[in-house]
């Protein structure tokens, strides 16, 4: 699913009779899913290719740590706190292995970045 397609989905999943704040909420929650996703997707251009580009990934990483803690700040929802959780976590283990010079698996990235998507939908 496309990042254009998950917000357009999100944006049409909002109940209508909802209050202006939780919509406001969770479409917030929702765009910044979708940039999560996106940094995801950079991130994995530049880990893959013919050179790792270690200076990319240092810049992406610090992209998708912004992002992350914006989802943090902007909501108290325990369902998405487990799942910024969980993607901190699988973050930081590519920043391991990047600055230990070694290839990082990016389906845990990849599969909490999938599972904030999903809680980031009303």
């Amino acid at each position: 699913m496309t990042a254009v397609t998950a917000l357009a989905a999100v944006a049409l999943a909002v109940p209508l009779t909802a209050g202006c704040g939780a919509v406001e909420k969770a479409l917030d929650c929702a765009q910044l899913a979708v940039e999560i996703s996106n940094d995801v997707d950079d991130l994995q251009d530049v880990l893959t290719g013919a050179a790792d580009n270690p200076a990319g990934a240092e810049k992406v990483l610090d992209a998708l740590a912004e992002d992350i803690d914006k989802v943090g700040d902007r909501t108290d929802d325990a369902d998405v706190g487990k799942a910024v959780d969980s993607l901190q976590k699988a973050v930081d283990t590519v920043q391991k292995s990047v600055d230990s010079g070694e290839r990082p698996d990016l389906t845990p990235v990849r599969d909490a970045a999938g599972e904030l998507t999903g809680v980031c939908t009303p």
